[in-house]
């Protein structure tokens, strides 16, 4: 008897102890407290535009936001992120407008009102890489760091993959760091334009710009030779690409001109290995020239300092 009562001592106290230990987040939610809470949520969002109509902005923009976070179920969840999202974007607070608007796009994908924040938050991204979105330090109002405005552009491309918006972001991402003379990471940026979406419309520029942007590293010394190789392959690679589009044209002249810096190169470095006493080195160079192009001055050239060189 004794033990029996043990045992049943036992469990009782086991059973206090599971139900203690749980949590209500571990505890399945049954359809009642669903719809109250749905119902708690609704009537947050009657206060909500409440203070609203009545033009108490911060006050509905703290309301909505209270809605869509506890209470995202709700059927007016999704219009309270985005209104709290277009109050703070009127009020000029831009940086939490894209915010909100960003919380929309990641929980409310099926809201009629999904590619309206879309198009907003992509606004505001290209606004801040235009200049026109300050911050405040101390007071003072300055333009968004690179970095803060690329973060903005890479959330609007994540947002909305293969589409012409996450293109032009990408592609603004590759501009400004162009712009600022971040070289690799420009290219990265346009790489990965023209690897995501070879058929879009900005992918012929993007693959150009590149071509354009390790020619300038070129005639900076910046590892010359490698960098024209380089060049030289970005613009083959962009009239294989896209045989008709409209730099096509620009892209054979910037091919040649490259192929003569190529050839002026290999001649002075044969002068320099005739002029050190390196004279086989420097008919290698020479004999270089002579395959490559079969008149010009170059050509005649090297042909020339062959014949001096006893070939």
């Amino acid at each position: 008897m004794i033990h029996r009562l043990i045992a049943c001592a036992l469990l009782s106290f086991s059973a206090v102890l599971l139900s203690s230990c749980s949590t209500d987040s571990e505890r399945p939610i049954l359809a009642g407290e669903s719809q109250a809470s749905a119902g708690k949520g609704e009537a947050l969002y009657q206060n909500a535009k409440k203070a609203d109509d009545a033009g108490k902005s911060s006050k509905a923009i703290k309301i909505y936001s209270e809605v869509a976070t506890r209470y995202p179920s709700a059927p007016s969840a999704a219009k309270a992120r985005f209104r709290q999202a277009q109050l703070l974007e009127e009020r000029g607070e831009i940086i939490k407008a894209f915010d909100a608007y960003d919380q929309f796009l990641s929980r409310f994908q099926a809201s009629d009102l999904y590619t309206t924040a879309l198009n907003r938050q992509a606004a505001m991204a290209q606004s801040a890489a235009n200049g026109d979105v300050k911050s405040s330090i101390l007071g003072i109002k300055t333009k968004l760091s690179l970095e803060k405005t690329v973060g903005l552009l890479s959330k609007v491309r994540d947002n909305a993959p293969k589409s012409i918006t996450a293109a032009k972001a990408q592609f603004t991402i590759g501009e400004l760091n162009e712009a600022k003379k971040m070289s690799k990471d420009a290219i990265a940026a346009y790489r990965q334009l023209v690897r995501d979406q070879p058929e879009c419309s900005l992918a012929p520029e993007a693959l150009f710009r590149i071509g354009l942007i390790l020619t300038a590293e070129a005639d900076r010394g910046n590892q010359n030779q490698a960098n024209l190789d380089l060049a030289k392959e970005a613009f083959n690679d962009y009239l294989i690409q896209y045989p008709n589009h409209s730099r096509n044209a620009e892209a054979h002249k910037r091919i040649a001109g490259l192929n003569d810096r190529d050839l002026q190169r290999s001649y002075d470095i044969a002068t320099f290995y005739q002029k050190t006493g390196r004279v086989e080195s420097a008919k290698v160079y020479y004999r270089d020239i002579l395959s490559r192009v079969k008149s010009g001055p170059l050509h005649d050239k090297a042909s020339a300092q062959l014949k001096q060189l006893g070939q």
